[in-house]
């Protein structure tokens, strides 16, 4: 019994040593390739080669056979990988996504893809009365003002934000001669964050709250173009605590010292005085519309957006930025 103590960890010394030679060493060496003959005439002293002739070439390959078999099977995996990835969600149909279960619609990307309209009459009549409701918009790009060598000009930006930047379930009334429609309810804001070109961050609340658009005609139809003015709520509510745990109602009404506050006058009193007043911005932004595809059996409209309106300000704290998103939008009239 004393003696079998001793061998499991003996066992396992030999083993990991046996092991770790595989790869220090390599491969067992493969016998020199003979020079071939043709139907046994020629022999290898024959053919003008010492017996002691060796192919250094087949050695070096034989004993890196192993990593090229890991390498071969890491290029595999790559490709599996390729063509097994996730693609982009494609848009289907509201129809179609209606008879999708939370499951399958669970980690597909649908849910941040607008519904997309087949195609079916020439126009949608508007009365006074209806509604427009799962109003959807998907922004496609997002551009940011930005200070360049030029001057101030929207570039191109790069989105952080997971799939959840799209708006959903809007509606709202409508009115005819002019189409007046009027956002009441739905997800009408979604938080979002982008890279600008200089590596800093911007956050940004998508929004159309409150939305009036208006268009001349009472009637749908492709080419028809419409839009309005909508608020643009704070990106944080008054809640919210900054990194010195400075905030609107709550936390501490400011980080530093009363003298350090006077000690210079008036010069950085008033970038000190913005950062510890907290405030609630409210901005206005814009949007334009224009439909280009109508469903009149189903009552549906899709088509074209562009959006402007500011980014945050930290409570009042920075200048707001211009944003400019484009994409896609779609609504069922009722």
């Amino acid at each position: 019994m004393a003696g079998s103590k001793f061998l499991a960890p003996a066992a396992a010394v030999i083993a990991v040593g046996a092991l770790s030679s595989c790869f220090l060493v390599g491969a067992p060496p493969q016998p020199a390739p003979q020079t071939p003959s043709v139907g046994g005439a020629f022999t290898q002293a024959e053919a003008g080669l010492p017996f002691d002739f060796e192919e250094p070439v087949a050695a070096e390959s034989s004993s890196w056979s192993w990593a090229t078999s890991l390498l071969s099977f890491g290029a595999a995996m790559g490709v599996a990988f390729g063509i097994l990835a996730a693609q982009p969600a494609h848009a289907i149909t509201a129809e179609q996504f209606s008879q999708l279960t939370y499951q399958q619609v669970k980690g597909s990307g649908l849910a941040n893809r607008c519904p997309t309209v087949e195609s079916s009459g020439t126009e949608i009549p508007v009365t006074n009365g209806q509604k427009l409701v799962n109003v959807c918009f998907e922004p496609k790009s997002f551009a940011a003002e930005f200070e360049t060598s030029k001057g101030k000009e929207f570039v191109t930006t790069k989105l952080m934000t997971r799939q959840t930047y799209t708006l959903a379930f809007i509606e709202g009334t409508l009115d005819a001669n002019p189409i007046t429609f009027k956002e009441q309810d739905g997800m009408d804001f979604a938080a979002t964050t982008v890279c600008l070109p200089d590596g800093s961050y911007q956050p940004f609340l998508f929004t159309v709250k409150e939305l009036v658009a208006k268009g001349e005609g009472s009637s749908f139809k492709p080419g028809f173009t419409w839009g309005g003015e909508f608020n643009v709520p704070s990106y944080r509510t008054g809640g919210f605590l900054d990194p010195k745990a400075r905030g609107m109602y709550l936390g501490y009404d400011q980080a530093v010292a009363l003298p350090a506050m006077q000690a210079d006058g008036q010069t950085g009193q008033d970038e000190l005085f913005r950062e510890t007043n907290k405030v609630f911005d409210l901005g206005k932004g814009a949007i334009e519309m224009e439909v280009n595809k109508v469903n009149a059996e189903l009552g549906e409209i899709g088509g074209v957006f562009v959006s402007k309106q500011p980014s945050d300000t930290d409570m009042g704290a920075k200048p707001p930025r211009t944003m400019l998103m484009k994409g896609i939008f779609y609504g069922k009239v009722v």
